[in-house]
């Protein structure tokens, strides 16, 4: 006989399907279980579209079988009118008697109500299997409602020497520190991440357009740093392949707290987590004002002698690999 903690398992690894889409609500899974076997299962939709519950209740062929049930959720099934009605109201539409969850939603707007209205109609609720693991799943989420900014996950490549880029770029734009593997990665991180953020220099220096090309997925929404409004339609980070928002100093004080300012225009934003890609001093403001929570570090093979110096953090280093003759270190703020 399988545990509560096993279908709890299974909705995180099938959570997973809906990294990149479903933001800025939580990528939430959820199995029906009857007499100790899966009859339905989902995660949440494309933001709009169904949660992860509506999509499991919908896999189940006889819904006959809802009445003598235990459906297994992630997060706690939300009570309010969003996009989609409540979760919580289909539930107790089927007469499902029994709900196993991960972990209890921090968002003001349900936080405990859906548990609430579920065990005041007969429901019967357990709350906190694999609690550390659902609350980790669902960071990003949390860290939105909680500390009302987006889940920050820094980026850079710095040479062997400790640059992050060259004094000068002459002809090759962009100067490439790592291998092609390592730049597929971050493709792929691209198209997991509701934004991504860099400042005016990189886009004068590198004219990126920091879209998937090389990943399956959609764009992210790109944010830039202009203070003066330099850049115009010639660059590519100002095309209709993704959305782009522009900070000017008609938005912020760039002279003090840039990162805390920032974060409170993507929480208007309904941003839930971002890429900070650059440059140096963009990524030191974030660093030196304590937010951020994940950083991703490249070290490549090449040397420039002198450049631009990589920025300075100091976390908690959670892995190291080697992506060819790339090494990747990502930390976690301690």
């Amino acid at each position: 006989m399988y545990t509560n903690e096993y279908y709890i398992s299974r909705c995180l690894q099938i959570a997973i399907n809906g990294l990149g889409t479903t933001g800025p609500n939580p990528m939430v899974g959820a199995v029906v279980v009857f007499e100790n076997k899966i009859i339905g299962e989902g995660y949440t939709s494309a933001y709009s579209g169904p949660h992860a519950e509506v999509n499991a209740i919908n896999a189940v062929k006889d819904k006959a079988l809802l009445e003598k049930s235990t459906l297994y959720v992630t997060l706690e099934p939300c009570s309010h009118h969003g996009k989609t009605p409540p979760c919580s109201d289909l539930i107790l539409k089927h007469k499902i008697p029994k709900v196993v969850i991960g972990c209890v939603d921090d968002n003001p707007q349900v936080s405990g109500r859906g548990i609430a209205r579920l065990e005041a109609s007969g429901c019967e609720v357990i709350v906190g299997v694999l609690e550390k693991a659902c609350k980790a799943h669902h960071k990003r989420f949390f860290t939105f409602h909680n500390n009302r900014r987006p889940y920050i996950i820094l980026k850079w490549a710095e040479t062997k020497d400790g640059f992050i880029a060259p004094r000068t770029k002459n002809e090759q734009k962009p100067v490439w520190i790592t291998n092609t593997y390592s730049r597929q990665l971050v493709h792929k991180w691209r198209a997991e991440e509701q934004a991504i953020l860099v400042g005016t220099n990189t886009v004068i220096e590198d004219n990126p357009s920091l879209t998937v090309r090389d990943w399956s997925g959609e764009n992210p929404i790109r944010v830039v740093l202009d203070k003066y409004l330099k850049l115009n339609q010639s660059y590519s980070i100002l095309n209709d392949e993704a959305k782009t928002i522009i900070i000017s100093k008609k938005d912020i004080e760039y002279e003090k707290n840039l990162a805390q300012q920032i974060c409170g225009i993507l929480f208007l934003e309904n941003i839930n987590s971002i890429i900070i890609e650059g440059g140096a001093k963009t990524l030191q403001a974030f660093i030196d004002e304590n937010l951020w929570d994940e950083a991703r570090i490249f070290t490549g093979e090449v040397e420039f002698s002198e450049g631009i110096i990589a920025p300075i953090l100091k976390g908690k280093l959670i892995s190291e690999e080697h992506i060819f003759n790339d090494t990747l270190k990502i930390y976690n703020r301690d």
